[in-house]
């Protein structure tokens, strides 16, 4: 398949095969301007990344939400926004089987469908990044002030998910509006936007929602509250906030790993459609593809919370431990050989199954 040159020829390609163009969805323009047969090579593989990713992300998160329950009479403000997060991840473990077959078949599975697991995409992304600035306040409130949370303060935190989910969904709610299902000559049907006649702007004003309240913001404010911790625990001599502080470390590397890469391909690709960069085939074609791997490094970020904000820590561990001890999935000595000091249990900045 060749490569369409110019406008006229790719109206010529809709009207060959009975489509009507119409600059109504210029999406599609862009979209076939350049052919970009590696991209089809990279979906089947990026599709299994996606399976895997499911499966981490199911069993990772299911076994967080199993301990922090578990610890009901001993749950913690951070516990409560582990559950939540939990929970988002898990909702959105649910849409990772249907995009792994987009990937390969293209978009059969019809318009609501479409919508549906577009928002619940949109919904983890926001939901779990502010869930993780509110960590992030929580954490810095009980190392570097320490503050413990009292009952007041755990019946505000409900409060507090609440408006985080309702301010998620608002937030996702452009795609449950734009997204429309289209089937394009001679390609699979696609789960695109539906942005009208000003596509580039449109595009634009979408992208900075994402960029500046799912990361930019929520960034900012980790940076702030984990800076402030390291601040205080490299001041500190005991081992224990040492260990809090590699559980800090971990949790700003491994969310910046996984999001700035993509936001960063977002501002290339934004750029290009407000036509302050050169949208050229090579450049495009080098873009789409960073897009898809990108976003599976960000998807990836889903099953690694429960490592960083759970397995690091020791507490957590000795939680789960306990539970498959009661189970009789592990020995009663293998427990005691593996249980946590117990002055872990007297600071304010290990309250927690993290």
């Amino acid at each position: 398949m060749g490569v369409v040159s110019n406008e006229s020829e790719l109206r010529d390609l809709f009207q060959e095969d009975g489509y009507e163009y119409s600059t109504e969805y210029p999406m599609f323009v862009e979209a076939f301007i350049c052919t970009r047969e590696t991209e089809s090579m990279m979906r089947p593989a990026l599709a299994a990344l996606y399976g895997v990713v499911f499966l981490l992300n199911v069993v990772g998160n299911s076994l967080v939400v199993l301990v922090v329950l578990h610890n009901r009479p001993h749950r913690t403000v951070t516990d409560v926004y582990l559950l939540n997060l939990a929970g988002a991840d898990l909702l959105f473990a649910l849409t990772l089987p249907i995009w792994a077959a987009y990937q390969v078949i293209g978009w059969r599975f019809g318009t609501f469908l479409c919508k549906v697991v577009s928002i619940l995409q949109d919904l983890n992304f926001y939901s779990g990044i502010l869930l993780l600035a509110c960590i992030s306040v929580d954490r810095y409130l009980a190392i570097v002030h320490a503050t413990r949370a009292g009952a007041d303060q755990r019946r505000w935190v409900v409060f507090v998910c609440l408006g985080l989910w309702i301010l998620s969904f608002l937030l996702a709610l452009p795609a449950l509006v734009l997204r429309d299902v289209f089937s394009p000559p001679k390609s699979n049907p696609v789960c695109y936007e539906n942005v009208g006649v000003d596509t580039a702007r449109w595009r634009v004003i979408l992208r900075l929602l994402p960029q500046t309240f799912g990361f930019l913001l929520p960034l900012l404010v980790m940076l702030f509250c984990y800076g402030s911790t390291l601040a205080v625990l490299f001041r500190a001599r005991t081992g224990q906030k040492h260990r809090a502080m590699r559980v800090v470390l971990a949790v700003v590397l491994v969310f910046l790993l996984c999001w700035l890469p993509y936001n960063i391909t977002l501002v290339i690709d934004s750029l290009m459609w407000a036509q302050v960069l050169t949208d050229s085939c090579g450049l495009r074609d080098h873009v789409d593809r960073a897009l898809l791997v990108t976003q599976v490094l960000g998807y990836l970020h889903s099953c690694l919370n429960p490592i960083v904000y759970a397995f690091v820590g020791q507490k957590f561990r000795h939680s789960l431990l306990r539970i498959l001890a009661s189970r009789g999935l592990v020995s009663k000595d293998f427990l005691i050989r593996h249980r946590v000091p117990s002055s872990h249990s007297s600071s304010s900045a290990n309250t927690t199954t993290m």
